[in-house]
């Protein structure tokens, strides 16, 4: 049986759960295309973002995944950005690569959760779309 959490004021869930099927599956894709980002430079952004403009309007599920992954996606690639500006004073040669191995961690995670047809909540993640 599957556990959604509640909110406190309703009945409905906290999160959106999939519909069908094919929600699951495109959630699934939604987050593996955040590693987009090793074919393309930002393809970790453009990726699920393109997906989630063609399939928004289909699926609440699909449109809430898409923005928490586009969310995600975004707020890493700052942290990124900083790490990799932080090498220039040497203790970014080792917060590089913990926030890259934490980020492939998380987008792996997030793959997983939708497979089982859970809403993953990314930690650490600037809410831009709402």
């Amino acid at each position: 049986m599957q556990h959604e959490m509640m909110s406190q004021n309703s009945q409905e869930p906290l999160y959106p759960t999939p519909s069908s099927k094919e929600d699951s599956t495109m959630s699934v894709v939604c987050h593996l295309l955040g590693l987009a980002c090793f074919v393309l430079p930002i393809g970790n952004i453009f990726g699920p973002l393109i997906l989630w403009l063609i399939k928004r309007v289909d699926s609440p599920y699909v449109d809430a995944v898409g923005k928490e992954v586009i969310n995600f996606n975004i707020s890493w690639t700052i942290y990124m950005i900083l790490a990799g500006l932080l090498c220039l004073v040497l203790i970014g040669l080792v917060l590089f690569p913990i926030v890259m191995i934490a980020w492939l961690i998380l987008v792996i995670r997030g793959a997983l959760a939708a497979s089982d047809g859970r809403f993953y909540r990314y930690p650490l993640t600037l809410r831009f779309l709402k």
